[in-house]
């Protein structure tokens, strides 16, 4: 049987995309609706069906059929035969990459928070019909969703899915877009901006296709016949969320290249670079090769892992190693923003109080959740689980003598896991390893997992030619760091800039900003009797002697307190990364194949 979605855009400035499914119920059989409580990738319960209005059900004589809510993302049918239709509407304002979003401008649906599933049927084919809205006549469809074949590329039509998981794999972006093309190993990839942008369309493609060819080598082929880059521009935003054959990503608007400055890498570029990396790189690394408590996934409530060190953590490896193995940043550029990583992971002290293993497990509410103790008290197994990563690829290479490196086990862990569809264990990534390194590091590599230390990676980093130095932070609310011995300043909290002071973001635990009782959310507005911005309070540090006690002024709420406040020189819990032998570097640098 196929079930039949239909889906339209028709009231864009009251936010409400309108749904229907059809199926034909059979006689004796009850049947019941639900929808996902979080979607691959978010491990979060998100409850998409509260955005659920006016849910309703007829039969083909147009008599309606009850719905009895069993709990609050499920329903039951009575039972009824023949042709069943449901319609209902979806208020749609979220525009992150994981929900819905509607307006005059843009639309966007991920079906997990869109589409009811048939809990009878969802092995059963799915159509799905996406209406041309009315009043939008410029507008195109952009989705990874297999075309109907009356139905052209980025048109409004008929598109088909093998299954409700596939229906909820593939978002849907409509609007008047800019679109570009290009073709990897035989596989189309398309990247689609949903808003506005001045970026270099062309740059972007042909540096996008260095890393989507970079990744294809690496696991040796394209799991999907064609690819799509979907990313929403706004203001201000970052994130990406994987699919099969497609990712849906939020950038600043102007972290696109400039036209006018052709030879120019910033910084805001290369992040973005590093997200489309990122997420492509999940195609094969947790969209396909996934751990057994994901197979099949089970979104109706939480589903609890300790391997997301490794689908998060050797990805966001990957995702800026990439960028200098493509030939887009220089191995500097990368020694620099590994050493940011590293020193975020080190500034606090969450790695002193949960492992990797831990944080991957209490990612639906520690990491997904986290509240203002977190610098403190947990640590990210995307961050530590890429210096795992690091200290793998290093291990490997070197007790193999260079003949493999993570690389290679990536490749096997597609071959046995990924292509067909088999569960991971956390002892499949050690058992691999093991045969990699031609010995037995079992012990040591479990202790890394579950440890609550940093893990020591200097002594690998040396072997490759490497120095790794502890360093001063160079600036007060940066993770910048400096060889520097002389004194620099330190606060240990972070901010960001507001029109009257500076809003704290992070408070480190033992710093002088938590010893001066300042916590996350106070505006801290003056220091030593003189008004602060995020530009002055740095200049006003740098001219205070440490350790001398000034008065600072903040507002808890709408309560101004004074307190005082002493800066400290930094402590050397940054690292930085350089090459001290470049033959020995080439160790690392080289791809295995």
């Amino acid at each position: 049987m196929t079930i039949k979605y239909r889906i339209a855009a028709n009231h864009v400035n009251h936010h409400l995309f309108d749904v229907s499914l059809t199926f034909t119920a059979e006689q004796h059989q009850d049947y019941f609706l639900s929808l996902p409580a979080w979607l691959p990738g978010s491990y979060m319960i998100r409850d998409f069906a509260k955005n659920i209005i006016a849910l309703s059900a007829i039969d083909a004589q147009n008599q309606s059929i009850e719905l009895t809510a069993l709990d609050k993302q499920r329903w039951q049918l009575a039972r009824c035969t023949g042709n069943i239709t449901i319609s209902y509407q979806v208020f749609a304002f979220d525009l992150s990459v994981r929900t819905a979003y509607l307006d005059n401008q843009r639309g966007f649906f991920n079906g997990s928070s869109t589409f009811l599933a048939v809990d009878n049927l969802k092995d059963d084919p799915c159509q799905l019909v996406i209406e041309a809205p009315t009043n939008q006549p410029h507008w195109r469809a952009a989705t990874g969703m297999q075309r109907a074949k009356n139905t052209e590329k980025y048109h409004f039509g008929e598109y088909i899915a093998d299954n409700y998981a596939e229906l909820i794999d593939c978002p849907v972006a409509i609007g008047e877009f800019d679109s570009i093309e290009f073709d990897v190993e035989g596989v189309t990839h398309h990247m689609v901006f949903t808003s506005k942008h001045y970026g270099d369309t062309e740059r972007m493609a042909e540096d996008v296709a260095k890393l989507c060819q970079h990744h294809i080598d690496l696991f040796g082929e394209a799991p999907f016949k064609e690819y799509w880059f979907i990313t929403h521009l706004l203001e201000n935003g970052f994130g990406g969320l994987e699919h099969k054959n497609s990712t849906i990503l939020q950038a600043s608007r102007f972290d696109l290249p400039n036209p006018q400055q052709k030879d120019e890498l910033s910084d805001d570029y290369k992040t973005f670079l590093s997200l489309c990396s990122h997420e492509y790189f999940h195609a094969w690394n947790v969209c396909r090769i996934k751990p057994k408590a994901f197979v099949p996934y089970q979104l109706d409530q939480e589903s609890y892992t300790e391997q997301l060190w490794a689908y998060e953590g050797i990805t966001s490896y990957y995702d800026d190693f990439s960028l200098y193995r493509a030939g887009i940043i220089s191995f500097d550029d990368y020694l620099t923003v590994l050493s940011k990583a590293i020193t975020r992971v080190n500034r606090g002290n969450g790695q002193f109080k949960q492992s990797v293993t831990e944080s991957s497990f209490y990612t639906w509410t520690k990491f997904y959740k986290q509240g203002p103790d977190a610098v403190n008290n947990i640590v990210s197994y995307y961050t530590k689980g890429a210096i795992i990563a690091l200290w793998l690829d290093l291990t490997i290479r070197e007790k193999s003598n260079q003949r493999y490196s993570l690389d290679q086990l990536m490749r096997e862990l597609w071959i046995h896991f990924g292509r067909p569809g088999i569960g991971t264990e956390q002892e499949d990534f050690i058992n691999i390893a093991n045969i990699l390194c031609g010995e037995d590091i079992s012990e040591v590599f479990t202790q890394l997992l579950t440890a609550k230390s940093p893990v020591d990676i200097a002594p690998l980093l040396a072997n490759v030619g490497i120095s790794f130095t502890k360093s001063k932070f160079s600036k007060l609310n940066s993770v910048d760091t400096t060889e520097d011995h002389n004194y620099t300043p330190y606060l240990g909290a972070h901010y960001k800039a507001l029109p009257l002071g500076v809003q704290i973001t992070q408070v480190i635990e033992n710093s002088p900003a938590a010893n001066a009782g300042i916590a996350v959310n106070d505006v801290l507005v003056a220091i030593d009797h003189l008004k602060i911005t995020d530009k002055s309070i740095q200049q006003l540090a740098s001219y205070l002697p440490a350790n001398q006690r000034v008065d600072c002024h903040l507002f808890r709420d709408d309560q101004l307190i004074t307190n005082d406040i002493s800066f400290i020189d930094s402590p050397d819990t940054g690292v930085s990364l350089t090459v001290k032998d470049e033959a020995l570097s080439q160790q690392w640098r080289a791809i295995n194949r």
